[in-house]
């Protein structure tokens, strides 16, 4: 069977939903997997420098997660259109579509980005990092909010190449990208051979380098339209009333990844009352989650673009069904990698510190939230339905919901009862309460409300350039 296939050959409107389903996510995990591989290379290595610095990532790696996550709503909407217009079958408006995304994502990238690197230190000081962990934090940030174009860049290309069917393309261009960053990595950090010891800034160097590279290599095959969705330099000219639409549809998208960025920033803070080794052992924690939680990312933005491109094909019940049916099986797949999780707690842990005290801290953490692993599938299956079909502010209702009606509160009161198991808590009580929202609310059935025949649809006009998916009002 040949790794590149066609749009022909996985039809994701049509037929089967289980093999176009693995076919789009199966890269995407690997991809995900490769993405959380350059922060588990930082991880494992500051952990071996200095404890001092692996606290330090650990307050970074949250803010890096905020500046993506304001930004995220570009990338969202980018691939929403794509997929929309993919499967109405108009191409011309799908590379459109795909050229302005590139234009605003370098825009707001630049903007966040200069603003990171202004405020940084300010916003790590009002988080509670500590005299020790502060100077390494934000050295760390400031480098990488200067490289935040490159960075993103090649996530809207990940996303616009996804919105098309194409998963298989970014997944390679990662892969050699992460071995460059694991290459280099260690090099910088500790100054071996000819290169100065740069510590915690050498991560971040590393890191940015190995992303402008990957950035360079995407725009390549974006530009040549030889794989996936085409970007057109004629057509990148900033054009307002598609970026009008693209907020339209992306700003509930980052509010939505924001909210969640924004808690676990909220929660440092909280987290940042404690002794360091708190602090470390929570900055493993949520590295660990990422590799967890890759099946269910993946997924959701499987479940994204066969969402986006059925609705564009008007075929909502097939939407609908395949949503179903990856929230049946994240369920059943995450509950089992949170009895791994259970059960393997402390060796786990132990993979990134040899600190005790941390280890146990950390697994601590991982065996409160393990029992709620599957509700996360829930959320992240149906949220990616949501988005498919253009309801990206449900989507991003469910996650405020999860993480600033329940998360927070919980972890503000349970941490002062509890100690730093409280905090821990409030993750197992907004999982497990967020997976049942988003069933039910998915169950209602209100995301078909849109009028699949209105011109505001993909596919019911005759192709200008003003088309949109049905959004929330």
């Amino acid at each position: 069977m040949s790794l590149f296939k066609s749009r022909e050959e996985v039809d994701l409107t049509s037929g089967g939903i289980a093999g176009p389903l693995f076919y789009l996510s199966l890269p995407i995990v690997v991809t995900n997997l490769l993405q959380t591989a350059y922060n588990l290379a930082d991880t494992f290595w500051l952990g071996r420098y200095s404890t001092e610095a692996l606290a330090a990532i650990s307050f970074g790696f949250p803010l890096v997660f905020l500046l993506f996550a304001l930004g995220m709503g570009v990338s969202v909407a980018g691939s929403v259109l794509v997929a929309q217009h993919t499967g109405a079958d108009e191409p011309r408006e799908a590379e459109f579509a795909a050229s302005q995304t590139m234009t605003f994502a370098v825009l707001v990238s630049l903007g966040l980005g200069t603003l990171g690197y202004l405020f940084v230190e300010d916003l790590l000081r009002l988080l509670g990092a500590s005299p020790a962990v502060l100077p390494g934090a934000t050295a760390y940030m400031q480098i990488v909010s200067m490289g935040l174009v490159f960075m993103f860049g090649f996530f809207v290309f990940i996303s616009l190449m996804r919105g098309y069917g194409d998963t298989i393309t970014p997944m390679l261009v990662m892969l050699g990208t992460v071995i460059l960053n694991i290459v280099i990595d260690p090099l910088l950090i500790f100054g071996w051979g000819p290169f100065p010891e740069l510590g915690v800034e050498g991560a971040a160097i590393a890191t940015v380098f190995s992303r402008g590279l990957a950035m360079i290599v995407g725009l390549a095959i974006l530009f040549s339209g030889r794989r996936g969705v085409r970007i057109r330099l004629g057509e990148m000219v900033p054009d307002l009333g598609h970026f009008r639409k693209m907020i339209r549809i992306g700003v509930p998208a980052s509010v939505e990844v924001t909210g969640r960025a924004v808690s676990v920033n909220i929660l440092l803070g909280i987290v940042g009352m404690f002794p360091t080794t708190v602090v470390a052992a929570f900055g493993i924690g949520t590295r660990v989650f990422s590799v967890i939680f890759l099946p269910a990312i993946a997924v959701d933005r499987g479940v994204e673009t066969m969402s986006g491109q059925n609705i564009g094909a008007g075929r909502p019940d097939r939407a609908a069904a395949t949503n179903h049916f990856a929230a049946k099986a994240m369920f059943l797949i995450l509950g089992a990698l949170g009895l791994v999780a259970w059960f393997g707690a402390a060796p786990i842990t132990g993979l990134f510190t040899d600190d005790p005290a941390v280890v146990a801290v950390g697994a601590d953490f991982l065996r409160f939230v393990a029992p709620s692993f599957g509700f996360i599938g829930l959320v992240r299956a149906y949220s990616g339905g949501l988005r498919g079909a253009g309801k990206t502010l449900s989507a991003a209702a469910i996650a405020v919901f999860v993480v600033g009606v329940v998360r927070l509160p919980v972890a503000w009161i349970a941490a002062g009862l509890m100690g730093s198991s409280g905090i821990w808590l409030s993750f197992t009580v907004s999982n497990i309460l967020g997976g049942i929202a988003a069933l039910l609310y998915f169950r209602r059935g209100t995301w078909r409300d849109a009028d699949l025949t209105d011109e505001s649809v993909p596919g019911a006009t005759t192709g200008d350039h003003d088309t949109e998916p049905a959004v929330d009002d």
